[in-house]
């Protein structure tokens, strides 16, 4: 019986842990390119196109034979199909591939009553939720009601409220709202 459940318990870390890559590759596959993100570039069959590069302050990616490409806001993928579409006169059907190496502009920012605010660097994206863990958890002080979110996309600024109660205590996952780069949560104090 005891290899019978030691059987179960190691399958059950496998699939765990099969579980949480499926996760991490999701994320990374809708994670949404920021300047200053290094990406690895590379087109099958072609070694000599093979580069690493910054995502500019722009938001392009530069990259021979075809110049400049707009990069922030996009998958990789998605600058993936771009590339292969300005390389398509030099390489017809061109394979390539856009891989995230570095996160480097994926940042939030967590101000309030957290025990520990301030600017976070990620490596991918994460909620609301996430993000009050990572900054220490909430001070006994803080007003759960009042969460917001400041999000800047664009030109224009938006103000999202975080309902702390319909996720922590009611379950409500669906309402953990995902972060982007350059959001702000803000954690009030309860005596406001």
């Amino acid at each position: 019986m005891r290899w019978i459940a030691l059987v179960v318990v190691v399958v059950g870390l496998a699939c765990g842990s099969v579980a949480a890559q499926e996760t991490a590759a999701e994320a990374e596959a809708t994670y949404q390119l920021n300047p200053g993100d290094v990406v690895r570039i590379s087109v099958w069959r072609e070694e000599e196109l093979l580069r690493e590069a910054r995502i500019q302050p722009d938001g392009t990616v530069s990259y021979p034979l075809v110049g400049s490409v707009p990069a922030a806001g996009q998958t990789p993928d998605q600058v993936a199909a771009a590339i292969s579409d300005r390389l398509a006169r030099f390489i017809p059907e061109a394979v390539v591939t856009v891989e995230l190496l570095e996160a480097q502009g994926y940042r939030v920012y967590v101000i309030g009553e957290v025990d520990r605010p301030g600017e976070y660097q990620l490596s991918q994206p994460i909620t609301v939720m996430q993000a009050l863990s990572i900054a220490g958890g909430l001070t006994p002080f803080a007003g759960t009601r009042g969460i917001q979110i400041l999000r800047t996309s664009t030109a224009e600024q938006q103000r999202i409220t975080f309902d702390y109660k319909a996720v922590a205590s009611d379950g409500q996952l669906d309402r953990n709202i995902f972060l982007e780069a350059g959001d702000t949560v803000i954690v009030p104090s309860s005596f406001f």
